[in-house]
């Protein structure tokens, strides 16, 4: 048997099985909606919306600016250069909220307080790589083994914060420490005579 060999230069057709489904639906309009069927798009539309099989946008002037409410994207505006609103992921909303609690990492250091009594996280915002120039080598860069992967690790692993967050800690432990009996005991050399005396 000849094996028939792919010919080139022939036309190609793609696959197109939503729109072949969705024929098929239209077709038996009396069964109703099938749960199969895409949901319009910018792109595609059902053939009830089509007229002579193309999409005349709607004369209502509601339905038109619904319509073109959908196609734009969610960005700042002319005036921001358009900047789209990124999707939040887990990783980005750990990051924002370290940045808004920045005032407690360094006690030298001091914020405005405007942004930090609002609760929720910017909206638009942009990441991006901090580069050194060639003249702040020694004084204003991370050496390789400061580098890390997120915010998060760079605090942890940075010693002065280190430092700065265990002192803290123990002030806080030592000021919620249950005083027992200490408090009220007098102390020095009285207490020690005032102890013997009643013992005789």
């Amino acid at each position: 048997m000849a094996r028939k060999e792919p010919v080139i230069g022939l036309s190609w057709e793609p696959k197109l099985p939503a729109l072949l489904s969705s024929a098929t639906s239209s077709s038996s309009k009396n069964s109703g909606k099938s749960p199969d069927e895409p949901q319009s798009s910018g792109l595609w539309r059902p053939n009830s919306e089509l007229v002579d099989g193309l999409f005349v946008a709607p004369n209502d002037p509601a339905k038109l600016s619904k319509i073109l409410r959908k196609q734009v994207k969610d960005s700042t505006g002319k005036n921001w250069f358009d900047m789209l609103a990124p999707t939040m992921t887990p990783e980005l909303k750990k990051e924002l909220q370290l940045l808004k609690l920045r005032g407690a990492m360094d006690p030298k250091r001091h914020y405005k307080r405007a942004d930090s009594k609002s609760k929720q996280l910017p909206k638009y915002f942009q990441v991006g790589t901090v580069v050194e120039s060639a003249t702040e080598f020694y004084s204003g860069r991370l050496t390789k083994k400061e580098r890390k992967a997120t915010l998060a690790d760079e605090l942890l692993s940075d010693p002065n914060l280190q430092a700065y967050r265990k002192r803290k800690v123990r002030e806080i432990e030592e000021k919620h420490r249950p005083g027992g009996n200490e408090k009220w005991k007098i102390k020095g050399r009285q207490s020690w005579k005032r102890a013997k005396e009643r013992r005789h």
